[in-house]
Order: C-alpha cells, then structure tokens, then sequence
C-alpha cells in the first residue's frame, strides 16, 4: 500500500530511528535552510511516486491504518483530497473539517459564537466539505499536480484552505471521511507566539486577497457550530 515515505528535516537534527527499521522505503530529505509548509511538501511531491500523495505531520499518530478505507472512499468520487476524523490524544474531534472563512465566520469565531467547523460522529459516511486541514491531507497525485500544489506565498497557515478552494475551483471535491481516524496532538502556537501569530495574519491577509468574492460553491452542506 505505502509506495514510500519520505521524512523532511526542515533544519538540521538527528533522527531517533533507522530507515530500514521499516518495512517500506523511508527517505530522508534534509533542507540547507527552514522553508515553509507549502515548500516543503511541494519539494517531497516531486520526488514522491504512485497514484495517492499524503501530507501529514510529523504529531500525526496513526490508530490503524487509515488508507486503505480513504483510498476506497476517495476512488468512489471526484475527490482531489480526502482527510479522516483528527481527534485529539483525548479522544475529542479536532476542528480538522472547517467551513471556508469569511468575515462573518471569522468576527463569530472571535466573539466565541462557532468556529465553522462541521459537525459528525465517528463512523459517520464520507461527506463533501469545503476544506480540510494539512495535518492529514491524501490527495491523487494528478490533482494535487494539476492544481499546481500549494502556494509558497504562504508560509505557514491557509495553504490548506487555499488549495482546497482551488480544487473545487477545478472540479474535484474535498472530502472527509470519519470512518478513518488518526491522532494529533495540536500545538496551536500562533495563540502564543507572535512570530507565529504574524505568519497569521499574513497568511489570512493572502488568502483573502487572492480568493475574496471568488470561492467556489460546492456541494450542500451539514449542519455547522
């Protein structure tokens, strides 16, 4: 099922394991200097091969293994990405599945009034979702390829948002799939860090420049907090 793993250093550390300790190919990809999230990924998409492209990050725990059912769901439809349920290492469903923003939704979530993610149980059956969070993102490789990957105008926050919009500006769905889960144990440094909440602003600044008035309609949708 995995083609290959390819692990990226994005500054200069030890690793505290062995590559051949597995039973899949992992390769190591060291960078000269930090880049950002979508750099990154686009720099391992151009080596990586086979039909699936998984973006994950490095606090991701699997339970079980997530891709064979993914894959399954994902075959069945348009789907330029799908993405299982994330839930915390309490067990509690993470705000992975989000509506997309807008200035409405992002003044409701400051005033504590719902932060546009959907709601669902696990178990629950795919559904299309207007974005997913790069933690976990599966795409076939040739949408991620035709949708160009993500944007290294971003450095960190929104590539996920933005690249989803851009597939369903393509014609390809977003999926998310609960009966798939994974852990992630979420830092959230951008609430603490102000060279992270800079990034931030940035980022949510781009992306409104480049999609404001222009975001896809995609398929109805679930009920929403």
């Amino acid at each position: 099922m995995v083609t290959e793993v390819l692990v990226t250093l994005n500054i200069p550390e030890d690793i505290s394991f062995t590559p051949s300790d597995y039973p899949y190919p992992v390769r190591i990809l060291r960078n000269t200097e930090a880049k950002g999230f979508g750099a990154n990924h686009n720099a391992a998409f151009r080596q990586a091969e086979g039909e699936w492209f998984c973006v994950m990050n490095p606090d991701i725990r699997l339970i079980d293994n997530p891709f064979p059912i993914l894959i399954e769901e994902g075959a069945h439809d348009s789907a330029g990405v799908i993405a299982p349920m994330v839930v915390t290492p309490g067990g509690m469903i993470e705000d992975s599945v989000r509506r997309f923003p807008v200035t409405a939704s992002l003044a409701a979530k400051l005033f504590g009034h719902g932060d546009g993610r959907y709601l669902f149980s696990a178990g629950d059956e795919k559904f299309a979702a207007d974005w997913v969070a790069g933690m976990f993102m599966l795409f076939r490789t040739r949408d991620f390829r035709a949708s160009g990957g993500f944007d290294e105008g971003f450095f960190l926050y929104y590539e996920d948002v933005d690249i989803c919009a851009r597939l369903w500006k393509l014609g390809r769905s977003v999926l998310a799939c609960p009966k798939a889960r994974v852990i992630h144990d979420a830092r959230r440094s951008s609430r603490r860090n102000l060279r992270y909440m800079k990034w931030h602003a940035l980022s949510l600044t781009r992306y409104f420049w480049k999609h404001w008035g222009r975001l896809p309609r995609a398929l109805p949708r679930r009920q929403m907090e």
